[in-house]
């Protein structure tokens, strides 16, 4: 009866602000818009088969390919960030994860807008560019794609090297000992042995960059000068600015749908990973 209780605060929270408001997204997404944006409770199925027109598979392909792209580049930087951290001596290694967090003490839409002071035509690298004589006339470095990379990027690589640290420190030495007593060069070693051990973390820190790259809508409002659509975006435009709620809802669900199917696939992944005896 006590465990009853203690769980009560837990569970209404959970009803009040997380599943009823779910559900009543999902009750939307199958509903009309009305002829000034309002709701008419005409049920309906067209929100969702309008994914199936080529602009809107466009931009979930677009959303899928900046979410991969974002990852890929977290990892391959953050995983030599975070090795070099956990192999670092202690005494150091909390200056470097200082270094790491204190991004977030900063709003990250304030962050955007350093990025944009950087990268706009008067911007900070253009005059210095300009200044040094490596180029005659502005570069194009912002409201592109390749500026939606940067902000994405450097916004969500924190969220990549924390766990790939976490997962680096606790690997247990012992393993890449004796790899190197059996003959094993550090490159085998690495792929071999530190590589496999590590990967649930890899795996974490993917979902943790690619889930919220769907989302964050003003980056690419900002940087790419709403050049780059991605789902968030469409979100964002039919709750704000078209005034159609049950397509916006519908484009929640399958952001939804896209981040339960991350989430299967880190569980499956994490939960099935061999034994660390087995990789010798």
């Amino acid at each position: 009866m006590a465990a009853i209780w203690t769980l009560s605060p837990v569970t209404i929270w959970l009803l009040l602000f997380l599943f009823i408001p779910l559900f009543l997204v999902l009750v939307v997404s199958f509903m009309s818009r009305g002829t000034y944006g309002g709701i008419e409770y005409t049920f309906t199925l067209e929100n969702y088969t309008r994914f199936f027109e080529p602009l809107y598979l466009r931009i979930i392909f677009v959303s899928l390919v900046m979410a991969i792209a974002t990852t890929l580049i977290c990892i391959v930087f953050g995983y030599p960030f975070a090795y070099i951290i956990a192999k670092t001596q202690v005494k150091h290694r909390t200056l470097l994860l200082l270094l790491v967090i204190v991004p977030f003490w900063t709003n990250s839409l304030i962050r955007t807008y350093a990025w944009i002071v950087l990268l706009r035509t008067e911007g900070v690298i253009n005059t210095l560019l300009q200044k040094v004589g490596l180029i005659s006339e502005p570069l194009t470095l912002l409201y592109n794609s390749g500026a939606t990379l940067v902000g994405f990027v450097y916004t969500l690589f924190p969220f990549a090297v924390l766990p790939l640290y976490a997962s680096i420190e606790k690997l247990d030495k012992t393993f890449l000992e004796a790899s190197n007593d059996l003959g094993a060069s550090p490159w085998q070693t690495f792929l071999k042995v530190t590589l496999p051990l590590t990967f649930p973390g890899v795996v974490a820190a993917s979902l943790l960059v690619f889930i919220p790259t769907l989302g964050l809508f003003f980056i690419s409002d900002l940087m790419g000068g709403a050049k780059t659509m991605i789902i968030g975006n469409l979100i964002k435009n039919q709750f704000l600015t078209a005034r159609d709620w049950p397509f916006g809802s519908a484009a929640s669900i399958i952001l939804m749908i896209l981040t339960l199917l991350m989430i299967t696939f880190y569980l499956k992944v994490s939960g099935g990973k061999t034994d660390d005896t087995e990789l010798l």
